[in-house]
């Protein structure tokens, strides 16, 4: 079940959220794009050697396409298309780096970043003699730190606080394997989460014969309860995988 795409190796472990940095004990919070001093200090404060960075989900957008049952020949062809589909389904405007990985016959999942963003990063890395590893959208992290042990059908919060007790962020869903993805910048309470995004992503997912058992939740220090069992995934659960 855990997916191959930008999957993370053994290196440390820069984590950038729209809201905060982390780079081992370095922690510095944020309220826009990291400037590039700020990204020097963090990696400052972590080994020499491979680094992987898990980068916002509203920053690394991420969709499943589906019913692509036919590709354009060859490797260059094949990028383009995924590009274009994917900037075509976000009507995204800003030129965006996409990568694609078929998790179902017919069923790809694109994720991306913006050209100028990876850009950015890339040449940073350089610049300090940092191999960057890859880059990873945290909800894929996340699904790959749990992959290894989800038997059971199950859904995936990966949170952003916007402000307080709002969120925006990722649904993500399995059955066999990875079957739905949901991404909203437009921020909720937990309440309202429940009510007008699981709830209704649930019954879909019902209807598909592929109901949640668990529901695990990142980036909110509480949730309410409700008909699926939650677990909540903390800093220590989470960023104690880096090596």
């Amino acid at each position: 079940m855990k997916l191959p795409l930008l999957a993370p190796p053994d290196a440390s472990l820069l984590w950038l959220e729209a809201h905060r940095i982390v780079a081992g004990s370095h922690r510095r919070p944020l309220s826009a794009l990291p400037t590039e001093d700020q990204l020097a200090q963090a990696l400052a404060a972590l080994p020499q050697g491979p680094t992987r960075w898990v980068v916002e989900d509203l920053w690394t957008p991420s969709i499943l396409l589906r019913e692509l049952t036919e590709l354009p020949k060859g490797a260059e062809a094949q990028e383009a298309f995924f590009r274009w589909r994917f900037m075509q389904a976000l009507a995204l405007e800003v030129p965006h780096f996409v990568q694609a990985l078929e998790v179902d016959p017919g069923v790809w999942l694109t994720s991306g970043i913006p050209e100028e963003l990876r850009e950015t990063l890339l040449q940073l890395g350089l610049r300090l003699e940092r191999n960057l590893h890859n880059l990873t959208p945290r909800w894929l992290h996340l699904y790959n730190l749990l992959a290894p042990s989800l038997d059971l059908p199950g859904m995936l919060l990966s949170l952003s606080p916007v402000e307080p007790g709002r969120y925006a962020g990722t649904l993500v869903a399995w059955g066999r394997t990875l079957c739905l993805l949901r991404q909203w910048s437009e921020p909720m309470t937990p309440e309202a989460w429940l009510e007008e995004r699981i709830a209704p992503s649930a019954a879909f997912l019902q209807r598909e014969s592929r109901t949640p058992q668990q529901l695990f939740v990142w980036g909110a220090p509480a949730w309410p309860e409700s008909s699926l069992p939650t677990r909540l995934l903390d800093d220590r659960s989470v960023l104690g995988e880096a090596r």
